[in-house]
């Protein structure tokens, strides 16, 4: 199958997700823009991983591009916490709809760019000091050399990137442990699935695009890729929670789901925090 071809499945999914996401349990949209002070849990682990590496004032003052945005709750959390020229970037455009919709509910000036996040860089004309993404968002992307090299270009010299995402051997294991059912290594190729649903509860039937593609992307290539577009590493983390419950093992955490006492210690999240030197 034809890359364009799988990025345009991709896209037309996303699109049908936001519908069934923007009017879920689960985001709670309504609830989110009730109570100003409301950080979303994945802003909350994300900044739990980024911190150390900020200055006192942490994210306040800090301009701010967060890739792959889908809804825009987590973008409008940053800004919350103080970031400022705030940018939130996606493919899909009725998650950017949805988006731009909560956001002046909220009352925030957000600037939402359409694009693959990969080609980041040539969608937005600046650069900032802080870029993040997490929380399900690399495995739809076919390649990471141009989203790496993206990054580089838009973030300014000092500057932070932070990833937190699933554990790529979580995704070897069909998101079902204890049994390795697909690749952990990248290079394989896409994995395509047919799903009418979400991971949102309840949302069975509700995808009217249902084909979606997905690429693996171990650590390695993950991390090289960031290295060979000229970013340094300051941290690398594997961590044993994540922000949604894709098998029934998981117990509920403080930063989300997690495995219960007396089990296995695997990592089921990982972050990276990176800079630009020069």
């Amino acid at each position: 199958m034809h890359e364009s071809t799988a990025v345009a499945a991709n896209r037309a999914n996303w699109d049908d997700r936001a519908d069934v996401h923007a009017r879920s349990e689960m985001y709670d949209v309504a609830g989110f823009l009730a109570d100003p002070g409301e950080i979303s849990s994945v802003v909350r682990n994300d900044l739990a991983v980024l911190a150390p590496h900020l200055p006192e004032s942490g994210i306040r003052g800090r301009s701010l591009l967060h890739l792959q945005c889908h809804i825009g709750t987590d973008t409008i959390s940053w800004a919350r916490l103080g970031a400022v020229e705030v940018y939130g970037l996606d493919l899909s455009p009725n998650s950017l709809r949805h988006a731009r919709r909560i956001a002046e509910a909220d009352g925030r000036d957000i600037t939402w760019v359409e694009s693959d996040a990969r080609f980041a860089s040539a969608a937005i004309d600046r650069r900032f000091d802080t870029i993040v993404t997490s929380a399900g968002t690399i495995v739809w992307l076919p390649e990471l050399t141009a989203w790496a090299r993206s990054i580089h270009e838009l973030l300014e010299p000092g500057g932070f990137f932070m990833i937190r995402d699933d554990h790529p051997m979580l995704g070897a294991m069909g998101f079902e442990p204890w049994e390795v059912t697909d690749d952990y290594l990248s290079g394989g190729g896409a994995h395509t699935e047919e799903d009418s649903g979400s991971y949102t509860p309840g949302s069975e039937g509700q995808i009217a695009h249902t084909t979606n593609h997905q690429w693996q992307h171990d650590l390695g290539e993950i991390v090289t890729a960031l290295l060979e577009a000229g970013l340094t590493i300051e941290a690398l983390h594997e961590l044993p929670y994540m922000d949604w419950r894709p098998f029934p093992d998981l117990v509920a955490s403080p930063e989300g789901w997690t495995l219960p006492a007396g089990s296995p210690r695997i990592p089921l999240n990982f972050a990276i925090v990176a800079t630009r030197p020069d």
